[in-house]
């Protein structure tokens, strides 16, 4: 399958390129700086910015017809919500939920017309449970999820088929270069969530992120793969009770697990 994912520089995107071409397929290795793919052997590399209409179109235009997309470009945004700069959100959602629709509208009429492809949207565990501190990037990864799960509907009837891959914490973890910090009133809160991620994913830490690329290659060759696909202990743990638990319920459970008294 000619396959291409999106911010493959680093981390899942980068292990996802590497696990598709370890089994075969033609990948098409896609970033910003596609200078940080030039090392690795067997995929092609091309320059995208899903933020960008020219970007996808030229890129689109060069590649040829795909057979599937992993949508797994994305920013964090990290800072309390009360003055979180309006224009840094716009950012986070332009990358993490516009650039896989923009994706997805690129491709989807040639696709309906011949019956088939496959979407595999990267999500979040915080794409179903949101956190403090994190607001931005969790409504980006809300958002994703509910627009994939429209897609599922209305694009699934053509033979298309749509996956939402939710990880958990994952090494090396996304890059924190433009957190805001806030009020300083904040300051506690942020101390106290600090270190959530060795809570969560016990003595071992996080795992690689070659746990995610083999759940996304496995999503797109299997089609019984069902819409969400958790993948982690720790996803799966915090899916799995919260779809048992109400919202206070819940929220007392995180408290407890994490030590958190704000």
């Amino acid at each position: 399958m000619r396959i291409l994912v999106t911010g493959a520089g680093r981390a899942i995107g980068r292990a996802t390129v590497v696990e598709l071409g370890a089994r075969g397929h033609d990948v098409v290795a896609t970033a910003r700086d596609p200078e940080l793919l030039r090392d690795i052997e067997g995929v092609r590399v091309h320059a995208l910015d899903v933020t960008s209409d020219e970007s996808v179109a030229e890129c689109l235009g060069v590649v040829g017809e795909l057979d599937a997309i992993v949508n797994n470009a994305a920013i964090i945004g990290a800072g309390p919500l009360e003055d979180y700069p309006l224009a840094q959100m716009q950012r986070v959602l332009d990358t993490n939920t516009v650039g896989p629709l923009r994706m997805i509208q690129a491709v989807a009429p040639a696709w309906r017309e011949r019956g088939s492809g496959v979407i595999v949207n990267v999500s979040s565990v915080q794409g179903r449970v949101a956190t403090p501190l994190e607001g931005p990037y969790a409504a980006s990864k809300y958002a994703l999820e509910a627009l994939s799960e429209t897609l599922h509907y209305e694009l699934g009837h053509f033979g298309i088929r749509i996956v939402i891959v939710e990880p958990g914490y994952i090494a090396p973890g996304m890059k924190h270069g433009d957190d805001h910090r806030g009020p300083a009133a904040y300051d506690e809160l942020w101390t106290q969530w600090t270190g959530t991620d060795s809570k969560l994913t016990g003595p071992h830490g996080r795992p690689g992120p070659e746990l995610v690329a083999r759940a996304i290659a496995d999503a797109i060759t299997d089609p019984t793969t069902p819409l969400r696909v958790p993948v982690g202990a720790d996803s799966e743990m915090v899916l799995a009770t919260r779809s048992h638990l109400g919202d206070a319920e819940f929220e007392a459970a995180m408290r407890s697990t994490i030590g958190m008294t704000w």
